[in-house]
């Protein structure tokens, strides 16, 4: 089976680091299209944003320079096709359900343990719920 469009999301973990390393090869041996996708979760600053109005912008800033430095290292690794995606709500939905449906992906890679532990442990982390939710083939690297 070959890939054309291949969703990696990104969240500057150790774990999104090893996923998407492993993207590089799968992208490169598939000549496809890489989507890197970063979900700003708002949920984590909408309270928090009566205090402090400039967590929006800054989490904004954040993930362009994330995803900038990730694109830098697609380049030196060969990728030429790179998109990048920055998305807003829960990442646990965005990716599985709009981003891959938004770029006709037909891999989502993913890695197994994200930025925050306690949601994860109170309601499941986000790449179990990228395997539930997502109609095409989803790489989870541990």
């Amino acid at each position: 089976m070959e890939y054309n469009d291949i969703v990696v999301a990104v969240d500057g973990s150790e774990a999104s680091e090893k996923a998407f390393s492993k993207s590089l090869d799968i992208v490169n041996r598939n000549n496809a299209r890489l989507i890197l996708a970063h979900v700003v979760d708002s949920r984590t600053f909408a309270t928090a944003e009566a205090y402090d109005r400039t967590l929006a912008e800054r989490s904004e800033n954040h993930a362009k320079e994330l995803l900038d430095s990730y694109v830098d290292n697609a380049k030196t690794a060969g990728v030429e096709n790179i998109v990048k995606c920055i998305e807003y709500g829960s990442p646990k939905i965005k990716i599985a359900k709009d981003i891959a449906g938004d770029f006709g992906a037909d891999l989502i890679i993913c890695g197994a343990t994200g930025m925050n532990a306690v949601e994860r442990f109170l309601i499941g982390s986000v790449s179990e719920s990228i395997t539930r939710y997502a109609t095409c083939d989803v790489l989870v690297i541990r």
